[in-house]
């Protein structure tokens, strides 16, 4: 089975209420979809989420990339089973910028289009994502299948009173884990993590994510007041550029560190290692460039006994949600999990399926080929903004 078109769209997704943190405010997602038909007609769907701020890329990007990647040199073959449209995608490559040193600009174009024929071809051959870690023998390593999976909750910057209902929320509908931003400007971090555990309890997980809002010596004196509240890891406390600080940081606190906008590649990950900068990865499918790209990140780091989360973009739609769930249903030693905030979060439902974490954040395997879902293409093409569509044959 073949390729016949690839069909990319711009869409504006709004959220249900202001999302900030250090690096942004906002109120809407500019995502890119994906849409891959195969000859017989078998459609798939792909997402990617560009944050200029994290990988260097905006929704424009991804069509000069499409435009210039020679995606039907690459994605033309014929595939005769789902391994070899694994190895394919794996190989994929868009077109690069003289200055992307790390290699990741594009990564959210990358994974809309990677995820688009993994959906397309896994309906083909009747195969679900989560079978990936079963499927790839160096990843074998990764996999346990599991029916359900459970979430952590996300406390953003919000007034007082906000922050007092959403802790509430977490603490009676029984999360486990919960994430605070911190790092703000005009916030008191302190004393918020302290209302906040007070009210969560002493029982659910609690870390931070400080958005690379904070300088060395910053992040040495928060984290010295925070640690008796029991922080359990620190995400991205210093700005990329920098990273090379990290090692003096976690000689001076007890709090793990983990990497999020200084790991978009495996490139990130293994000069990471090399240089000591974390004890965790966070790994997020729209911003490492993909699924397979995601595993690699995962293996590597258990390679090394680092510890890894799967994290999400604000705004994603249930087309990543879903990439998310085989993904933490199908790999091992996930230390959080985010995601699947859909309808809490995104005013637009683009998948007939309901993706939304229930009670406690929990949420089941999705058993369907592919991503396991069905897009609403009517509404993918009300919502759409810009389109373009590329065929192969």
């Amino acid at each position: 089975m073949r390729i016949a078109e690839i069909h990319a769209y711009h869409l504006p997704i709004t959220l249900r209420r202001p999302i900030r943190h250090a690096l942004a405010e906002r109120t809407h997602s500019q995502n890119l979809i994906i849409r891959c038909q195969l000859e017989d007609g078998t459609v798939g769907w792909g997402e990617g989420v560009p944050r200029q701020y994290v990988t260097g890329e905006c929704i424009e990007d991804a069509f000069d990339l499409f435009n210039h990647s020679q995606l039907k040199e690459q994605l033309g073959d014929r595939f005769p089973d789902f391994p070899s449209v694994i190895e394919c995608v794996d190989r994929l490559a868009l077109a690069s910028k003289p200055d992307d040193l790390r290699g990741i600009h594009g990564n959210a174009a990358r994974c809309a289009i990677e995820l688009s024929i993994l959906d397309a071809f896994g309906h083909y051959f009747n195969c679900p994502l989560s079978c990936l870690t079963e499927t790839i023998p160096s990843m074998r390593s990764l996999h346990h299948s599991q029916a359900s999976v459970q979430y952590s909750g996300a406390i953003t910057a919000e007034s007082r009173v906000r922050e007092f209902i959403s802790s509430l929320k977490m603490k009676i509908y029984g999360f486990a884990q919960c994430k605070v931003k911190v790092g703000i400007v005009g916030q008191n971090d302190p004393p918020r993590i302290k209302r906040i555990r007070s009210i969560l309890g002493n029982r659910v997980d609690l870390r931070i994510d400080a958005n690379a809002s904070w300088t060395l010596d910053q992040a040495t004196e928060q984290l010295a007041i925070l640690c008796p509240f029991n922080i359990t890891s620190v995400e991205q406390p210093l700005p990329h550029e920098q990273a090379k600080l990290l090692p003096s940081l976690r000689s001076r606190t007890d709090i793990p560190i983990m990497l999020d906008e200084s790991l978009c590649s495996e490139q990130d990950g293994q000069e990471a290692i090399a240089s000591g900068l974390c004890d965790l990865f966070n790994i997020r499918i729209s911003k490492c460039g993909g699924f397979v790209r995601s595993l690699k990140l995962a293996i590597l780091a258990h390679r090394y006994n680092l510890g890894y989360q799967l994290g999400c973009q604000v705004g994603e739609t249930g087309i990543l949600s879903a990439a998310g769930r085989h993904f933490a249903c199908s790999v091992s030693g996930i230390r959080y999990l985010e995601g699947s905030y859909d309808r809490h979060l995104v005013r637009e439902q683009l998948t007939h399926e309901d993706l939304t974490f229930g009670y406690g954040g929990r949420a089941p395997l999705l058993t369907g080929p592919g991503l396991g879902i069905t897009v609403d293409q009517e509404k993918v093409k009300r919502l759409c903004t810009k389109q373009q569509r590329w065929t192969f044959h």
